[in-house]
């Protein structure tokens, strides 16, 4: 299982198929669910890891015949968190509104985290801010009704949907027909790899010296741009004045540089052009078509960095009708069909949601491994691209797969920390050991030189 779905997942990256044979996963245990998630961790660890090797060995820091090692239990842990703090508690994930309710008919998700999306959802229910009086306004509401009025009011909604009908519906057969990787070249070769601004690869930092505008929020993106960081790129992450993500922020912003910016205004434009022509790679995950409002579509953004590395991430993909909907991880598994299929195999009516929230990890240690692959291809020679992958897609993948094998139950606490402690805006903490390691003429895996930091802490630019 986990070899089939690495193999998947690399070929869709267009690696090197024989790579995949230096790969070694070590270990027992999943996360308790009829999908097979710890499968899925420790195959997009491993394609991770795959892409770290070739990269070594096409800068020069590799024998040639790297070896991969995935920690199976890491690998699940890192779906989790990844964070332990020492002496005081993350804020809670969820606001009091979000989750699964019932409907006349069915099932549908709110998603209420951010404030707007909890006033739409409370605006179109007609109800103040209390979990049992959505609970009773939901349960005359038709589902995909509700999901859909709650998504024209700008907020974020999902139906609970069969594969079946996710697969009938106009936006699932968009997704399943999407490659689960969409590569655009954009740009001809550079003159040399010097284009990328500072890059020094070493073995055990092989991105040191690349720079990493990160443009993304929540969790997939974050999870992507965490890793670049782990593996030592410069990244810059860059939010508006008023965006807040309290319960997730100790979790990705380890290594990372967090600053504001107003991109609506011309001087926040103007700097974010400015950090855009000093990078080398920019990933966004923002929903298709909010950066070209903004003055930044891709063609913009290829005139103002030729060669840049452009990686983005979406709900449902780049084509179909919802192209352009809000949706998060918990949204997905609803109307993608995973959590009725889920319900269905444990032979319950309620949604089944996924013990993690997967396609978020998944879709961001995929995009990391994408933009490996694009960053070795950039010092062979050639030019800049587009990457485009979506929580749809993912979802689509676990679907097809078949249910893994029984395992015994694992356990994330078990997974042993790095035995660093690391000091964050919030006070001490450590971290869940590296699931990878890639072994060759040294060893390569993560590695943090600065603790999580809370967003706004540093300035918008590239240095202290």
């Amino acid at each position: 299982m986990t070899r089939g779905l690495m193999a998947t997942m690399w070929a869709a990256l267009a690696g090197d198929p024989g790579r995949l044979d230096r790969v070694a996963c070590e270990g027992t245990g999943a996360l308790p669910s009829p999908f097979p998630v710890s499968e899925l961790a420790t195959a997009v660890v491993g394609v991770t890891g795959c892409a770290v090797a070739e990269l070594l060995e096409v800068v020069g820091d590799s024998s040639g015949r790297a070896h991969v090692h995935v920690d199976h239990a890491a690998a699940s842990g890192w779906f989790g968190f990844s964070l332990r703090p020492d002496g005081w508690q993350l804020p809670a994930a969820w606001d009091p509104i979000a989750g699964n309710y019932q409907g006349a008919d069915g099932w549908v998700r709110l998603h209420t985290n951010v404030p707007a999306h909890r006033q739409a959802a409370l605006d179109v229910l007609g109800v103040p801010e209390s979990r049992a009086g959505v609970a009773q306004a939901c349960r005359s509401w038709n589902v995909v009704e509700l999901e859909e009025r709650i998504v024209a009011r700008g907020g974020c909604a999902g139906a609970m949907r069969s594969l079946t009908e996710w697969r009938r519906h106009p936006q699932g057969r968009a997704s399943t027909h999407a490659p689960l990787l969409e590569r655009i070249v954009s740009e001809p070769a550079p003159t040399s790899s010097s284009s990328l601004s500072k890059w020094a690869p070493s073995p055990r930092r092989p991105l040191t010296g690349v720079r990493v505008l990160d443009l993304t929020r929540v969790l997939a993106g974050p999870v992507a741009t965490r890793t670049l960081a782990g593996l030592g790129a410069t990244v810059l992450r860059l939010d508006p004045p008023d965006w807040a993500e309290p319960g997730l922020v100790p979790e990705v912003t380890v290594g990372k540089r967090c600053a504001r910016v107003d991109f609506g205004t011309p001087s926040g434009r103007a700097r974010v052009e400015s950090l855009l022509a000093e990078a080398d790679v920019v990933v966004h995950g923002l929903r298709p078509g909010a950066l070209e409002r903004a003055g930044l579509g891709a063609r913009r953004r290829e005139r103002i960095r030729p060669g840049i590395v452009d990686v983005a991430l979406s709900a449902y993909g780049w084509a179909g009708p919802w192209a352009h909907r809000r949706g998060f991880d918990s949204v997905v598994q609803l109307t993608s069909g995973l959590a009725a299929e889920g319900a269905r195999r444990r032979g319950t009516d309620t949604p089944a949601s996924l013990p993690v929230q997967a396609l978020d990890h998944a879709a961001g240690w995929f995009l990391a491994a994408a933009t490996l692959r694009a960053l070795a291809e950039r010092h062979r020679g050639h030019g800049g691209v587009r990457l485009r992958t979506s929580l749809a897609g993912i979802a689509n993948l676990l679907a097809d797969a078949p249910p893994g094998h029984a395992q015994a139950e694992l356990d994330p606490a078990s997974v042993p920390d790095s035995g660093q402690l690391e000091q964050t805006d919030w006070g001490p903490a450590r971290r869940m050991v590296a699931p990878f390691a890639v072994t060759g003429a040294d060893t390569t895996t993560l590695g943090f030189t600065r603790g999580a930091v809370d967003l706004g802490r540093d300035e918008p630019t590239w240095t202290e």
